[in-house]
């Protein structure tokens, strides 16, 4: 059968689910990566463990797959202490080498101790903005740099932004690492500072009302 024929194709970019919703075309390999996208990707977040979880994951997942790691984050909120930045921050070798012993995280020392540096940056950061949640929203793309829209061609075209490369930038003159334009441009996706359901997704409408509600509080 071709995939034209395939009922569960749809539209470029989307995927017809089982359940008869068009959703972006990434989330299909399985349910727990259906319930990520459709209740997490993409939904703006103002939590400050959030977004710090999601930056050290980010940095993670460098060179494998968002659901390789998403498999893995319940060990990975175990063994990094809930992604609370305080009590990273106090991490030292001792705690270096437990995680190294983790079969249930990715066992990159590099990426570990990057995670105890950006969680000291984090506290860092608290200080001179208040909040990881004010930095990270001061590099929101303005809505007239964003395409009219989504579709999968652009998406495609979007694996950075000029927004992504100047925190990127500037996370790293603060001493943070890990930290490339890819992925800050991926924690962007994922923690709403832009909205890249494509278009006909049934999260993309939800996701921007979200956000919107957030500018009338």
């Amino acid at each position: 059968m071709s995939q034209a024929d395939d009922p569960g194709e749809g539209p470029a970019g989307l995927w017809a689910a089982p359940d008869g919703v068009l959703r972006c075309q990434w989330c299909r390999a399985t349910p727990a990566y259906q319930r990520y996208h459709d209740e997490e990707w993409g939904f703006p977040v103002t939590d400050e463990r959030r977004l710090f979880e999601k930056i050290c994951l980010e940095g993670f997942q460098s060179g494998l797959s968002w659901l390789t790691i998403l498999n893995k984050r319940e060990a990975f909120r175990a063994g990094f202490a809930n992604f609370e930045a305080e009590q990273v921050a106090r991490f030292g070798e001792a705690d270096v080498a437990r995680l190294l012993q983790d079969a249930g995280i990715v066992r990159h020392r590099g990426k570990i101790e990057s995670t105890i540096n950006n969680a000291r940056r984090a506290l860092e950061l608290r200080e001179a903005f208040g909040s990881l949640v004010a930095y990270a929203w001061s590099f929101e793309p303005h809505a007239s740099t964003r395409p009219e829209r989504l579709t999968h061609a652009a998406l495609r075209a979007m694996t950075t932004s000029a927004e992504s490369t100047a925190m990127s930038k500037d996370l790293k003159r603060r001493g943070w690492s890990f930290v490339g334009p890819t992925t800050v441009y991926a924690f962007m996706q994922a923690m709403g500072l832009v909205n890249d359901h494509v278009e006909g997704c049934h999260a993309r409408p939800a996701a921007l009302d979200m956000r919107a509600r957030l500018d009338a509080t």
